[in-house]
């Protein structure tokens, strides 16, 4: 149980400079820390202190260019573009708008990049100070958006002396429900709580969180993690891979339909027939009189009608896969016969 927190700015540390001891200035600035404080350090200064800048022209075309070399250089993969902003993933592992490169609170020649590794800055900076008789947590933190919702918020990008989750799972809620999935990500909450303090105008590049019980261990996991792995991500593909995998899909369809129930074809194979009416050779005739069955014919009988047909009845089954429906197709002399059934085809995620 918490009873409150107190956050509190660290004023005056200026502006920071490779080489720089954060330890040293934030202890001068900062003289009356204790044990048990969680200190959330804004990534910038961390990356300045540690030399990640990169040199770019002040403006004009250059200055775009050596932007987008740089955001390149942070990129493990592209996860999504629109217009000017692409969200990728860093080779930290972050999905985050231009890798986090940022061009605020710096001389207009220079870059921002990431710290290369914010776990190890954060441990790093808890054993400088941890030399120095203080045993508190440490949060390296950073700005970021987040799927689903407007507006920005502060999370963690790396922790040393904190536990990164409260693990409720087993605990019995008031109702006597066990609790089974819950783990709150407390260092993102924290780093949020210390953006309140901290502003993005106001140089105040550290705040102090008092009062969250446990700061201060000596071995904690980092804010690795909060990093999902690929397993159990259920929204790891970017817009490109998603759409890619959509074509392999399709063009991979198997041969046998799934076992699933027909209740609900009529709506789902009109939506399908309509999606492809357009592109399908006129005259072609698709007749599901016969919920789960499509009697299907060409045009007129000639190779290149045929050849045409059948690639037009391949363009109706990605639809109806599109649509969660599965299907095979059985040719004949009189045209061909698609089986369809509710549910993906086999061997299909969904």
């Amino acid at each position: 149980m918490i009873d409150g927190l107190e956050i509190l700015p660290v004023r005056g540390i200026g502006d920071v400079t490779a080489g720089d001891d954060l330890a040293a200035l934030i202890t001068t600035n900062a003289p009356w820390l204790r044990d048990g404080d969680v200190l959330v350090v804004t990534s910038k200064i961390v990356s300045k202190a540690e030399g990640r800048l990169v040199e770019v022209p002040a403006d004009g075309p250059e200055r775009e260019a050596a932007r987008e070399a740089a955001l390149a250089s942070q990129t493990r993969r592209v996860v999504a573009r629109r217009g000017p902003t692409a969200i990728v993933q860093t080779h930290q592992g972050f999905v985050m708008a231009a890798a986090g490169i940022d061009a605020s609170n710096v001389d207009k020649t220079h870059l921002v990049l990431l710290p290369a590794d914010p776990d190890a800055s954060a441990r790093a900076l808890h054993a400088a100070l941890a030399a120095r008789g203080l045993r508190v947590g440490v949060i390296v933190s950073d700005t970021m958006g987040r799927a689903w919702r407007n507006g920005l918020t502060d999370v963690a990008l790396g922790a040393a002396g904190i536990e990164p989750f409260r693990d409720h799972r087993g605990e019995i809620d008031p109702y006597g429900n066990e609790l089974e999935l819950t783990q709150m990500a407390v260092i993102d909450e924290l780093a949020a709580a210390g953006e309140l303090v901290k502003g993005k105008c106001d140089q105040v590049p550290v705040a102090v969180v008092r009062g969250y019980p446990g700061a201060g261990t000596a071995e904690t996991p980092g804010a690795v993690a909060l990093l999902r792995d690929a397993a159990s991500d259920m929204f790891s593909l970017g817009t490109a891979e998603a759409r890619a995998d959509g074509l392999r899909a399709a063009a991979t369809l198997p041969a046998a339909p799934g076992a699933g129930a027909t209740g609900g074809l009529p709506a789902a194979v009109a939506r399908a027939r309509a999606l492809v009416a357009d592109v399908i050779a006129e005259g072609t005739l698709i007749d599901a009189g016969t919920p789960g069955v499509l009697r299907c014919a060409p045009p007129e009988v000639t190779a290149a009608a045929l050849m045409r047909f059948g690639a037009d009845l391949h363009r109706l089954r990605a639809a109806m896969a599109a649509e969660g429906l599965s299907s095979a197709v059985a040719y004949s002399d009189a045209g061909a016969t698609v089986t369809v059934a509710e549910g993906p085809a086999p061997g299909t995620p969904r």
